[in-house]
């Protein structure tokens, strides 16, 4: 019986022929993935709505597209921030005072004073929470003189000292130039939540 044995040539084909297999099922485990690019959209909505809880309008403003700024960063801050909002004082005649005036007696006496009632200053503002995103961002279509892009669901808590509740927030996130800006920010109803997509939802009729 003659026995055959393979030629270097053939060792060499078969070889090249192993690596070949070895080099595909290695690529198919290690698939080269792209990054998701949603993922920066995500972290300018968070960090816009940070910054608009936190009153730092200049760097909302900056994270915000041409047409959402109507003008310089300068003049959309000036613009988010406003006049004062506290209450105005009331007139001197009408300001509450430690007393109240009591009434004089026809022989000029007057009664011990009787205290105000008074309650104690509350905050100006709320205080809010850690902002969170709520489920994957989807793509809304174009709509109301904004661009299609991408809606994120942003949550936080508000509270207030005998209060506390969830807020809703929806933006539109889009690409200008090579970075991504809010375009678009919505309060996301409770009659949104009802839709199997509340973020467009909100941002459909803005």
């Amino acid at each position: 019986m003659i026995r055959r044995t393979a030629t270097p040539a053939v060792l060499l084909v078969a070889g090249l022929a192993l690596a070949g297999c070895s080099g595909s099922d290695s690529k198919g485990d290690d698939p080269k993935k792209e990054k998701d690019p949603t993922a920066a959209a995500v972290a300018v909505a968070r960090e816009y709505q940070q910054a608009a809880n936190a009153l730092d309008w200049r760097r909302a403003c900056e994270l915000s597209t041409k047409a959402l700024r109507r003008g310089t960063v300068d003049q959309c801050a000036a613009r988010n921030v406003g006049p004062e909002t506290a209450t105005p004082s009331a007139p001197a005649s009408e300001s509450p005072t430690e007393t109240a005036s009591p009434p004089t007696y026809a022989d000029g006496s007057t009664p011990n004073a009787l205290p105000s009632k008074s309650t104690e200053p509350g905050p100006d503002r709320a205080s809010t929470g850690p902002v969170t995103t709520e489920g994957a961002p989807v793509k809304v279509p174009a709509s109301a003189g904004h661009p299609a892009g991408y809606g994120v669901l942003l949550t936080y808590t508000v509270t207030w000292p005998d209060d506390t509740s969830t807020a809703r927030k929806a933006l539109r996130l889009v690409q200008e130039g090579d970075a991504w800006k809010v375009d678009q920010r919505e309060d996301v109803q409770d009659g949104d939540m009802g839709h199997g997509d509340p973020a467009t939802a909100a941002l459909s009729g803005g």
